[in-house]
């Protein structure tokens, strides 16, 4: 059966601490020489970014996006025979959110990853998430939006629209941090809690630890690079087997269709 490589948490140069060299076209070199075949596009949020994703990507047959103009991506990585290059990489649009709230007397502080099926559905998100707090500071915007309320405006924004809790074990970042998170999956989400089908376990997880809580049975582990660089794809990603395609990694992740695992 047919697989391929995926990571679904990276970020744009609008984000903290990364390199100002990132671009679509940048990402796009980059994950083929890693033998990436979807890459998230990371910080749709950012308004700055999403403009550049739109003017450089296209939507291709199977509800992914792809490069409009494959010519001379052999100078995003100069040291290397352009020949390399074939303009393979396939982007899902991604973002990641920073919710810092107050619940049960505490300070929440909880990232959470959302991806959205076209840029479309990524503008009607955006809209709704820039009501709340400010998009343009950071590609990874920090709002005082409760998890919960913000995997009710995903959902509410597209059928295809999902969020996967991110790094899951991060002391002060996480869904099940221990310094500012939650103790369940239903204490964060509560009544939305069989919605979230998917968990990014994060760079500094033990795959044969994650398997040993039961609470974590019916989710679907991934793991990814997290990338502030172009040479940081793919460290960790993800192994799908099934079709490159946005509805084949939805179905996949919500264990419908074909199967993930993690790939180093």
């Amino acid at each position: 059966m047919e697989s391929f490589l995926a990571d679904l948490h990276i970020h744009s140069r609008h984000s903290r601490a990364t390199s100002k060299g990132l671009t679509p076209r940048c990402l796009a070199a980059w994950g083929e020489i890693k033998g990436l075949c979807v890459v998230a596009t990371g910080d749709f949020t950012h308004p700055g970014w999403l403009a550049e994703l739109k003017d450089a990507l296209v939507p291709d047959e199977a509800g992914l996006l792809r490069l409009a103009d494959t010519s001379g991506l052999g100078q995003e990585i100069p040291w290397l025979p352009e020949t390399r290059f074939a303009g393979t990489t396939r982007f899902l649009l991604s973002a990641e959110i920073s919710s810092i709230y107050k619940r049960g007397g505490k300070v929440r502080k909880v990232h959470n990853l959302l991806y959205a099926p076209t840029f479309e559905a990524a503008e009607r998100l955006n809209a709704k998430l820039a009501k709340i707090g400010n998009l343009v500071s950071d590609g990874r915007p920090i709002l005082g939006l409760d998890s919960r309320h913000l995997l009710e405006l995903t959902l509410e924004t597209d059928p295809l629209c999902f969020l996967v809790p991110a790094h899951i074990w991060t002391p002060w970042f996480s869904l099940f941090g221990s310094k500012s998170g939650f103790d369940s999956i239903e204490e964060c989400f509560g009544s939305l809690a069989r919605e979230i089908f998917a968990m990014e376990t994060g760079l500094s997880s033990d795959p044969d630890m994650n398997w040993t809580l039961s609470a974590l049975d019916r989710i679907r582990l991934i793991s990814n690079s997290d990338a502030h660089s172009g040479e940081k794809l793919g460290r960790e990603s993800n192994r799908f087997t099934g079709p490159a395609s946005y509805q084949g990694i939805f179905d996949a992740l919500r264990g419908k269709a074909g199967e993930t695992a993690f790939a180093g």
